[in-house]
C-alpha cells in the first residue's frame, strides 16, 4: 500500500495490516508468543542482527505491535517508527536515547505534566541543561535556541491550556543550530496536524488518548527518520518499556475509526467552546478554534481541525467551585484520561499535572480553577444541555 496516494481515513483502516494477516484472516491477530523459533541458526542470527525481517523476542518486537506501528508510520508519512508501553515511555525513551550529559534542551513551560517532571527533575540529574520558555513567546524560544540547543521539544496544542506554537517557524530555528526537533502531536493527531511536514524531525503520540480512542489501552509511538528511530528503539528495547501485543491490538482496532472520531470531536469541541465562551458563569475558554484564542491564527495555518480538547475557568475562580461543578455533569467521566469516545473532564490537579505541586502548577501558568474538557462523540446538544444544567448554580 502506497503511503502517499491514499486518504487518511482509508489509511486508518488498511495501513500496516496486510503483512500481519494470517490464514485468510481479515483482522490482525494478537500474537502472545514471547519467543519466535528458527530451525536455521544462520537465519535466526540475521533476524537478531536486524539484517532480515522477523521477530526473535517479545521485548524487542512483535507482529501485532509491528502492525500498529506501521499504521501510525503511514499516517504520519514517516520513514521509521517505534513504540513503547505508554506515552511517557516513548517520551522518556526519546529524551534519554538522544541526549547526553552536557547537552541542552529548549522547550516550553506548558508541556504535559509528566514531560515537565522529566525536564525539571530527571534530566538535570544527568547534567542535561533544560530551558523552559514562555509557550507563546516565539522570540524568547528562538533566542534560547540560538544560545545553544541540541534538542527542541515542542507540544502543540499543549496539555491542558491548549496553547499553540508555530511548529514551522521554531523548527527552522532548531535546524539552524542542528538541533533535533521533537513534537508531541497527541492533542492534534495525524488527522488534524502534520509536524513532519512542518519541519519537525520526530513526531510522537500518547496512543492511549485519541489514537486508541476507547480508554482501554496504554501505548506510545514515535515516527521520524530511521537513524533517529533506531536510537530510540535501541534504548526502549533495553529499557524494557515494551508495548504489549494486546494493547497494540486494541489500539489498532480503535484507529480504524480515528478519522470519523476526530471529525466528530472537532465539531463537538468547537460548539462546546462557543457555548461556554458566551456563558455568564464562565470566565475564559481556551480552544484554538476560537478567534479569541491567542494562537488561533497559527492554528488556522498549521492545523486542519482544532481538536477535541478545550479547557475553561469558572468566574467563581476557586478549586472549591471545581469540586462542586464537576460532579454535576451527567455525560462526562471525571477521570484522568482524554481523547476517548466518551467525554471526560477534570482539573489539572487530578489529571495532566497531578505530578506537580500547586506551586509548580502556578509557576507553569496553570490555575487551580482550570477545568480540562475532552469532548467525546456524543450528540453535541446533549453535551451542551448537560453543561447548561451543571453551570446553572454558578450563573
Amino acid at each position: 500500500m502506497s503511503d502517499q496516494k491514499i486518504s487518511k481515513g482509508t489509511q486508518c483502516i488498511w495501513a500496516g495490516e496486510s503483512s500481519s494477516l494470517m490464514q485468510g484472516a481479515t483482522q490482525v491477530p494478537v500474537v502472545h508468543s514471547v519467543g519466535f523459533g528458527y530451525k536455521d541458526v544462520d537465519e535466526w542470527q540475521q533476524v537478531a542482527l536486524g539484517k532480515k525481517p522477523g521477530h526473535i523476542y517479545g521485548r524487542n518486537t512483535n507482529p501485532t505491535v509491528h502492525a500498529f506501528e506501521q499504521k501510525v508510520r503511514q499516517l504520519e508519512n514517516a520513514e521509521g517508527v517505534t513504540s513503547a508501553s505508554t506515552g511517557m515511555g516513548i517520551i522518556s525513551s526519546t529524551l534519554f536515547a538522544l541526549l547526553s550529559p552536557g547537552q541542552r534542551v529548549v522547550s516550553v513551560k506548558d508541556t504535559y505534566g509528566g514531560t515537565n517532571v522529566l525536564f525539571a527533575e530527571f534530566l538535570p540529574k544527568f547534567n542535561i541543561d533544560v530551558m523552559l520558555c514562555e509557550t507563546g513567546d516565539h522570540e524568547q524560544i528562538e533566542a534560547e535556541i540560538a544560545r545553544g540547543c541540541d534538542l527542541l521539544y515542542l507540544e502543540s496544542p499543549t496539555n491542558p491550556t491548549t496553547k499553540v506554537v508555530d511548529i514551522e517557524r521554531l523548527s527552522k530555528a532548531g535546524k539552524h543550530v542542528d538541533a533535533i526537533v521533537v513534537v508531541d502531536n497527541t492533542f492534534a493527531t495525524p488527522i488534524n496536524q502534520h509536524p513532519l511536514e512542518l519541519g519537525a524531525d520526530l513526531v510522537l503520540h500518547s496512543a492511549t488518548k485519541f489514537l486508541g480512542g476507547h480508554a482501554d489501552a496504554l501505548g506510545g509511538v514515535i515516527c521520524g527518520p530511521q537513524n533517529l528511530i533506531d536510537k530510540i528503539y535501541h534504548y526502549r528495547e533495553i529499557n524494557g518499556a515494551t508495548l504489549h501485543p494486546m494493547a497494540a491490538y486494541l489500539l489498532l482496532r480503535g484507529m480504524k475509526t480515528l478519522e470519523l472520531r476526530i471529525q466528530q470531536q472537532n465539531r463537538n469541541a468547537m460548539q462546546v467552546a462557543q457555548y461556554l465562551e458566551n456563558h455568564a458563569a464562565v470566565e475564559q475558554v481556551f480552544y484554538p478554534g476560537l478567534p479569541s484564542h491567542d494562537g488561533h491564527q497559527i492554528a488556522k495555518q498549521q492545523m486542519e481541525g482544532f481538536g477535541g480538547m478545550l479547557s475553561f475557568m469558572l468566574k467563581e475562580n476557586s478549586f472549591d467551585a471545581v469540586r462542586r461543578f464537576v460532579p454535576r455533569l451527567q455525560y462526562a467521566h471525571a477521570a484522568a484520561n482524554l481523547g476517548a469516545v466518551e467525554t471526560t473532564i477534570g482539573p489539572p490537579a487530578t489529571t495532566s499535572h497531578v505530578e506537580c505541586t500547586a506551586e509548580e502548577r502556578a509557576a507553569l501558568g496553570i490555575p487551580e480553577s482550570l477545568i480540562r474538557y475532552s469532548a467525546g462523540i456524543e450528540n453535541v446538544d446533549d453535551l451542551i444541555n448537560d453543561l447548561r444544567q451543571a453551570l446553572q448554580p454558578f450563573a
